[in-house]
């Protein structure tokens, strides 16, 4: 008996496209009125290019190739029962699910999905309930039966299954409720390896915005429950380095040779701009969102035994820009503990050979992460960015009294928290270091709500998000862990998209209209919502 998840490899809501609260409101089934993420067949549809180019080569390279050859041969085997059991609604995936196993050319005897209510009207209080119920009446069913094997990828439920049919057994050799006269059966769980995949990001952003566009549909029609709306954290606006720059920047980073990976976190993809969403005003110096600005490493320092990090001037030395560290910094490598922002304390540099003064391209964005919250018309473009409203005001007076002048080089800062203005100066070498005075706390990182409930804000909840697989069904959900639809957004760890794509996502592109026009309006763009951009992933 197999999972269906154990034998396609089904995508989960990704940690690097959402903050942690979203992640545990998009998997709890009465968040939004269609269920949610493993209650809508659009999702499981979505998987790979989509059904209508999955179909037709049976979603290659989607499967868990190990369990369709276990299933195979169990198909050969005449006296062996061949179940799919899984926890997605009978209602909404019998159909998916049985083009998915065709397609592949997959038999079973038996395909169970989680029914609206059982044989006697029972209802089910969670996916291990119904599979349970399931079991029972299999073996009750199928009495002569001397053997059953279940395939499971999440180690709770391998444990649960474990201790079912533990207790089974035990309840068979007391003869209590055994109508059946039935012997004990050897069952075995085998755990397998867990092949969790995700969605393109566009695709599972837009997948999600229709999921909301239909709740708030049916709010509006209903006249109760809660609007939703996707909105995005800025965690910080830089000049964002490519993969492969990104790289080679790491082998500048000379780690001691007994340090562990697990002990590190390697960057090396931005030269700071700000640890916030950038004014306007700082973005028309540094010439805008997806402006290029060409980088030359001058030298590389390590602080503390924590931190590793190059200094880098522009190219050439005149071209205009901004930092708020004390010189343009690459911080490359951090131990455990350390903090970014601390990169900006190093005083010494060693200056590197020729060979490694690396010249390499950057472009004007944002790192961000998107949640889903309450919607509210009250609040502005910029209110939007910051889940703490706290954060969001102090922020909103610290750039209101921020003032530049100049036109080359880095900012400097002094004093304390509303005396904080930026200076920049000529020559690109870091005249003007200043004191660093004040910066604030970088708060503004989506993960600080009530994970239950999404909303990012100021209650307890967070933390790294539980496993959950497709069979998660109706069961409550740890709140997880963990970018905006715009032409300079980083999504960590991805890829680059080498594509545009021209609309094919309207309900997103319809979400983040007024993030476009905010946008283009800071280039200097007449027009507005053109509809296309090009998403860079670092």
């Amino acid at each position: 008996m197999v999972n269906s998840k154990q034998a396609a490899s089904i995508p989960l809501p990704n940690p690097k496209l959402w903050n942690g609260p979203t992640i545990g409101f998009l998997q709890t089934q009465d968040t939004f009125a269609s269920g949610g993420w493993w209650h809508d067949a659009r999702i499981l549809g979505a998987t790979g290019e989509g059904i209508e180019k999955e179909e037709p080569r049976a979603w290659k390279g989607w499967w868990n190739e190990r369990i369709v050859e276990l299933i195979q041969l169990s198909m050969e085997q005449k006296d062996a029962l061949t179940v799919l059991l899984t926890g997605r609604a009978e209602p909404a995936f019998a159909e998916l699910i049985n083009r998915m196993v065709t397609a592949k050319g997959l038999e079973f005897d038996l395909m169970s999905l989680k029914p609206v209510s059982g044989p006697n009207n029972e209802r089910f209080s969670s996916t291990m309930n119904f599979k349970q119920a399931f079991l029972e009446s299999l073996t009750e069913t199928y009495k002569n039966a001397d053997e059953i094997r279940v395939y499971e990828d999440r180690p709770r439920h391998v444990k649960a299954f474990r201790d079912y049919f533990t207790l089974y057994n035990t309840r068979l050799q007391n003869n209590m409720g055994n109508p059946h006269n039935r012997s004990p059966i050897l069952a075995e769980v085998i755990q397998v390896a867990d092949g969790t995949t995700q969605l393109d990001p566009i695709v599972e952003t837009a997948e999600v915005q229709r999921l909301i566009n239909d709740h708030n549909t049916h709010v509006t029609k209903a006249r109760r429950g809660t609007r939703l709306q996707i909105k995005k954290t800025v965690f910080y606006t830089g000049y964002l380095i490519s993969n492969a720059d990104t790289q080679k920047l790491l082998t500048l980073a000379q780690l001691p040779p007994n340090m562990p990976d697990t002990e590190m976190k390697f960057l090396a993809n931005n030269v700071l701009i700000t640890p916030r969403p950038c004014p306007e005003s700082i973005l028309e110096k540094v010439g805008g969102m997806g402006s290029k600005t060409t980088w030359e490493v001058t030298g590389t320092a390590v602080y503390e035994s924590k931190i590793w990090a190059a200094s880098v001037r522009p190219v050439p030395e005149t071209k205009k820009y901004y930092t708020e560290n004390p010189t343009p910094i690459v911080v490359l490598a951090l131990r455990k503990g350390a903090r970014p922002i601390d990169a900006g304390k190093i005083q010494n540099w060693q200056p590197v050979s020729p060979e490694k003064q690396f010249v390499f391209e950057s472009t004007v964005g944002e790192k961000v992460l998107l949640r889903i919250e309450e919607e509210n018309p009250t609040e502005n473009e910029y209110e939007s960015l910051f889940p703490n409203k706290t954060f969001k005001r102090k922020h909103e007076d610290e750039n209101e009294t921020r003032q530049s002048s100049g036109s080359h080089g880095n900012g400097g800062h002094g004093g304390g928290r509303n005396n904080n203005n930026q200076k920049e100066n000529h020559g690109g070498r870091g005249n003007g270091r200043g004191n660093r005075g004040n910066r604030g706390n970088n708060n503004g990182r989506g993960g600080r709500g009530n994970g239950g409930r999404g909303r990012g804000g100021r209650g307890g909840g967070g933390g790294h998000h539980g496993y959950r697989s497709l069979d998660d069904v109706g069961e409550k959900n740890n709140a997880g862990t963990t970018p905006s639809y715009n032409a300079a957004v980083a999504y960590e760890d991805f890829p680059p998209l080498q594509k545009n794509y021209q609309t094919p996502q309207q309900l997103v592109q319809a979400q983040f209209q007024q993030y476009h026009q905010y946008q283009q309006s800071m280039q200097g763009k007449a027009a507005k919502g053109s509809g296309s951009g090009e998403l860079q992933y670092n």
